[in-house]
């Protein structure tokens, strides 16, 4: 009976947009539809001076998406080979770049657990964000502990990347009407790319690389999504950007430069 309290009285908790949030995850992106033209709103870009003092900064911006060519995999590691937080972003005309990363949503004075992430304890957010900000603070400013970025770019039919953000786009409006738990194990980063990723017919097949986030990459190269003229871990070694962040630092054409050399 006691267990049955508890998991009713857990079942009740309900997830809200309305909470003390971290200013990091404070604002909601949503986006605004016309025809081919897909206006986001509350797109984050944030003048950094350390990880954790910075200037708040967005802007709104309208992309075609006749111009979306391409979509790429961010895998960011801080505590080994297994465990990566993975994120896409999409190119539009290869000059547009916006990322776009699955997160749990925190309030002000909380901290990440992947145990607490069980047990309703963060909303989801999808963090709408230019290259500088999202990629920028983790290869420039986080250093306790350190992490390692790299840029994978994706295979495929332009088609396919164009239902793909969508899909994405769908989320994010729907996610500022209804709010939603994050959970570490089912309705995270990864999970929920692939969950988009279905809404094509090619999709990679579950498989548990997507649990062990760390392998995305190599599962990707394995179905042929990656560029496969290289050995895997070739790919990798030149597809660390880290190096490349730091000397773009703020420059205008950051996302050019990290892809600088990059194979396709």
């Amino acid at each position: 009976m006691l267990f049955a309290i508890v998991l009713w009285r857990w079942l009740a908790i309900e997830p809200s947009n309305d909470r003390d949030w971290q200013v990091e995850g404070a604002r909601l992106a949503y986006a605004t539809i016309d025809g081919e033209r897909i206006t986001l709103h509350n797109i984050r870009n944030f003048a950094y001076r350390t990880e954790t003092d910075f200037t708040p900064a967005y802007y709104d911006k309208t992309f075609d998406l006749t111009s979306l060519d391409s979509v790429d995999v961010v895998a960011v590691y801080w505590m080994g080979p297994a465990i990566a937080h993975v994120f896409l972003t999409f190119g539009f005309g290869g000059k547009d770049y916006l990322a776009i990363s699955i997160e749990a949503r925190k309030e002000r004075d909380e901290g990440y657990s992947s145990v607490r992430g069980f047990f309703r304890q963060y909303e989801l957010q999808y963090i709408v964000a230019d290259e500088r900000d999202v990629i920028r603070v983790r290869t420039n400013y986080r250093k306790d502990p350190p992490e390692e970025v790299y840029l994978y770019r994706l295979r495929g039919a332009p088609e396919a990347a164009r239902r793909v953000f969508l899909d994405y786009v769908a989320e994010i409006n729907r996610l500022k009407e209804q709010p939603e738990f994050y959970n570490t194990l089912i309705t995270n980063c990864t999970s929920n790319i692939w969950l988009h990723s279905r809404v094509n017919p090619e999709h990679l097949p579950y498989s548990w690389k997507l649990l062990v986030s760390g392998h995305v990459p190599e599962l990707l190269y394995d179905h042929g999504r990656l560029d496969t003229s290289l050995p895997f871990a070739e790919l990798q070694r030149r597809s660390l950007i880290n190096s490349r962040a730091m000397a773009a630092d703020k420059a205008e054409d950051f996302s050019r430069r990290i892809r600088e050399g990059l194979p396709r």
